[in-house]
């Protein structure tokens, strides 16, 4: 007799809780791993962010005060490098911080005191819509052509054509270019463009980002002086026009 094959199970959801207070996060950790979440725990921004970098994470529950970054910064960063679904734990009773989160890509908020019964429901309610927006059928690879107004990126052979004109790029010309197109419309920090190009985060290095978005610029811009494409945003850093 052929015994018909198991069908298995899926993969429990990781859920990654950011939240400065111990306590808190000890209970929050509790509840959710006795419904079957697999969940990491990270008591500050900078440890989060290398959790978010290096583990297979389906979401984030975010305290919006953590002592060494802001949840809004972490928020920003989370969204900037990947699509993983954010849940914000708001502080203000008008629930205008996760509002403003929201604005920032944030998937959803709950409010402090956080209500255990509430944040469950609202985990399986973001991870049931997750599952139901994933397609189907095989996907084409992810950003086969990067296209942006008359531009077009080609990243598997690494082309750049704007119209009908190839423009010959640098290599971390290239990579810079890319990753603004990728997140048209929202301001990356030369920090993030730092760390996302050049892989390195010394705060020393930051000139590096701003003398290649120069170069850029002397090559893609119909007048490099007055930039439309790459615009600066004072004090922050760089946004590609949406």
């Amino acid at each position: 007799m052929i015994t018909p094959p198991q069908r298995q199970a899926a993969p429990a959801p990781h859920l990654l809780i950011v939240e400065g207070d111990v306590q808190m996060s000890d209970v929050m950790a509790y509840h959710l791993r006795s419904e079957g979440f697999v969940v990491l725990v990270a008591h500050g921004g900078q440890q989060a962010l290398e959790l978010a970098r290096s583990e297979p994470i389906d979401m984030v529950l975010l305290d919006m005060r953590l002592p060494d970054i802001t949840g809004m910064a972490c928020a920003q960063i989370l969204r900037a490098e990947s699509d993983v679904s954010i849940l914000l734990l708001a502080e203000r009773p008008d629930g205008s911080d996760g509002i403003a989160g929201l604005e920032l890509g944030a998937d959803d908020y709950v409010l402090k005191p956080v209500r255990l019964t509430e944040l469950l429901a609202r985990v399986r309610a973001r991870l049931r819509r997750r599952r139901a927006e994933a397609p189907t059928a095989p996907a084409p690879p992810l950003d086969a052509i990067l296209v942006a107004g008359d531009i077009r990126i080609y990243p598997e052979s690494r082309r750049v054509f704007r119209g009908s004109r190839e423009i010959s790029l640098a290599q971390k010309e290239f990579d810079l270019l890319s990753t603004l197109v990728r997140y048209r419309g929202c301001t990356l920090t030369r920090e993030m463009l730092l760390r996302g190009v050049w892989g390195q985060s010394q705060p020393d290095a930051i000139r590096t980002v701003d003398v290649h978005v120069r170069w850029l610029r002397t090559k893609i811009e119909d007048d490099p002086a007055s930039p439309v494409l790459i615009t600066t945003v004072r004090g922050v850093g760089y946004r590609f026009a949406d």
